[in-house]
């Protein structure tokens, strides 16, 4: 069964910086994409970014520029750097895995994600 772990999140200013990183086990970043989601209280959820096998990235248009996505296939963790954080960025955050789809269809739908871990809250004050 595939296991994702996501840490890193906490309270910052506005303006501050978060790396999130998703502990990955059970498969291997050759098979799957992975992405970010993000979901604010009375919000659905949102893709955010999204990385396939071979490194390619897709990222929604309110975090272009600010976030981005890795992985580190060595220490099987999906990155996100996000940085220039604002208020607006306040959410729970998700990683997701999928096999068949890409990370354009990630970003795009959230139910396009099969693999879920349980996120990991991140709180961006003015």
């Amino acid at each position: 069964q595939v296991q994702l772990a996501e840490s890193g999140g906490g309270s910052v200013q506005a303006g501050g910086s978060l790396r999130l990183s998703c502990a990955v086990s059970r498969f291997s970043f050759n098979s799957f994409s992975m992405g970010w989601f993000r979901q604010a209280p009375g919000k659905e959820r949102e893709g955010v970014a999204a990385i396939d096998s071979d490194g390619n990235t897709v990222y929604a248009d309110s975090v272009k520029d600010r976030f981005t996505i890795s992985h580190d296939s060595a220490e099987n963790t999906l990155y996100l750097q996000m940085n220039g954080l604002t208020p607006e960025d306040t959410a729970m955050y998700y990683c997701a895995a999928d096999r068949g789809s890409g990370p354009a269809a990630l970003v795009r739908s959230h139910s396009a994600a099969r693999f879920w871990g349980q996120g990991t809250k991140v709180t961006v004050s003015s």
